[in-house]
């Protein structure tokens, strides 16, 4: 297992522009650093246990079923096209020092959804993953200490590109500005939706 070579590689894939970034961008943006990290725990606990499916081997049911792969597939494509209608539509401002445990819990989970909807990630952990694992070493060992440091700079991730929609707010703090960037963010997402369609393995 090589961390030296692993940890650039992970970090690169983990700041790739995504949906789930890009929701980390905009939540940053409109309720705060603090209400985009809780809300990116959600991205974490479906990672985490697309890690734990990828360490035990039931990926491998997910990558052999193309059944199972297109429908959970278009589902994920269904929800992140219904996202980034609710943004398209959603008012000009939606800046606020303030969440309530139900706003915050509802972020959280769209977070969550968003990921686990996604089954592109399970197949790059499949794939990623094991290329940093040493066959004549444990292989449960080294997939927990992969996984974790995965987990960390993903963390890591989701802080960043909340603090840069912190900084963002004060650009688009106009209503006219922030319509635009919530349409631009809503039309990025849509692509992703069609793009997730589209794709193959």
């Amino acid at each position: 297992m090589e961390l030296l070579f692993f940890i650039p590689a992970c970090f690169a894939l983990n700041m790739t522009p995504g949906p789930n970034n890009l929701m980390a961008l905009n939540n940053g943006r409109c309720f705060g650093f603090r209400a985009a990290l809780i809300a990116g725990m959600g991205r974490i606990i479906a990672f985490a246990g697309m890690i734990t499916l990828t360490a035990s081997g039931l990926a491998i049911i997910l990558y052999a079923s193309e059944t199972l792969f297109l429908v959970i597939k278009v589902i994920g494509a269904l929800y992140l096209f219904w996202i980034a209608v609710g943004l398209w539509r959603s008012k000009a401002s939606l800046v606020s020092t303030e969440i309530t445990p139900a706003s915050q819990w509802q972020l959280l989970r769209q977070e969550f959804f968003l990921a686990a909807g996604n089954p592109k990630a399970i197949l790059i952990f499949t794939a990623f993953l094991p290329q940093f694992v040493d066959p004549l070493k444990s292989i449960s060992q080294q997939f927990v200490i992969l996984g974790a440091t995965f987990l960390v700079l993903e963390i890591i991730t989701i802080s960043i590109y909340a603090l840069a929609g912190l900084y963002l707010r004060h650009w688009f703090a106009k209503p006219q500005m922030s319509k635009l960037f919530n349409r631009s963010c809503a039309a990025l997402l849509a692509l992703s939706s069609a793009n997730l369609v589209m794709s193959q393995r």
